[in-house]
């Protein structure tokens, strides 16, 4: 059985915002360009995100050579 999910009580800014290009209608060729744009922004996001992170942190490549070697055991309820 499928699970329902929550319907948002407000739309978000991105998602209002986003709502405003519903009257122009764009080509299949432009639809794609404006989903890699999305995909480009959030990806750099992310990128910058994880290199702070990664600072904050002092990790380095042995920090996931050590990662590769761990034994993550997952608990079941």
């Amino acid at each position: 059985m499928a699970t329902s999910q929550p319907i948002p009580s407000k739309l978000s800014n991105l998602q209002m915002e986003l709502l405003k290009l519903y009257p122009y209608a764009v080509s299949d060729t432009e639809l794609t360009e404006i989903r890699l744009l999305l995909a480009d922004y959030f990806a750099k996001k992310i990128d910058s995100e994880m290199n702070q992170l990664w600072q904050e942190k002092g990790w380095n490549e042995q920090t996931i050579e050590g990662w590769k070697n761990e034994h993550m055991r997952s608990r079941t309820a």
